[in-house]
């Protein structure tokens, strides 16, 4: 029989959406993205019975998540790992917060991931390039956040091929699906996705995924 399959994901308040902190399976993936990508494999994989897990925590930067990743990714154990991050790297250097005064993105996330590949050698790993549209948070200061935005999906990209990873563009996704909608249809503050916007995310992923076919055993 085969092993059962371990599917994480790791990220911000994009990914964390809201999920429960205990055992309540009615709560624990959130209402985002990772419990509409949960659902749609958990009913076609149901004979191979995927464990999901969500640890995305709300406010996180990638340093946050490095300062967590021994408990909350390395010891999972993960066959698939997926990681959304970025936002709030970006937010707190725009805002000029004494915790972003220094954009450490790029080297953290380059840390995280060389050490998840020593760690964890046969974990696949999903990185999910980090988007916004222009409404709400981001009408203010809008071309400082586009350069620096556009600057972190080229990193994320980069990273992605240095390590092996399935890379995920969502920014084209978003301004495409601006012609259906306004933008504060599909991310109502300019960071943070509504129901559509994670259906948007949802189907973008599970695309990507199955065309690498890291859900085969």
């Amino acid at each position: 029989m085969n092993k059962r399959k371990v599917i994480l994901f790791q990220g911000d308040s994009i990914t964390d959406g809201g999920r429960g902190r205990n055992d309540d399976p009615n709560h624990i993936l959130g209402h985002g993205y990772a419990y509409l990508i949960a659902a749609k494999l958990g009913l076609e994989m149901a004979e191979q019975e995927p464990y999901f897990v969500n640890r995305g925590v709300s406010g996180d930067r990638i340093s946050d998540l490095y300062a967590r990743w021994n408990e909350d990714a390395i010891s999972i154990k993960p066959d698939i790992l997926n990681l959304l991050i970025g936002v709030n790297d970006l937010w707190r250097w725009i805002s000029g917060e004494a915790s972003g005064v220094t954009d450490r993105f790029e080297r953290a996330y380059q840390h995280l991931l060389e050490e998840t590949a020593e760690v964890l050698p046969e974990a696949k790993l999903v990185l999910c390039e980090p988007f916004i549209l222009r409404t709400g948070a981001t009408l203010e200061k809008w071309d400082a956040w586009e350069q620096r935005i556009t600057q972190y999906q080229q990193i994320v990209c980069q990273l992605a091929d240095r390590f092996g990873a399935v890379h995920v563009p969502l920014q084209k996704i978003f301004n495409e699906a601006c012609q259906r909608a306004d933008a504060d249809y599909w991310i109502w503050d300019g960071v943070h996705p509504t129901a559509a916007g994670h259906a948007l995310i949802a189907e973008q992923w599970l695309n990507i995924v199955r065309q690498h076919e890291l859900l085969k055993n």
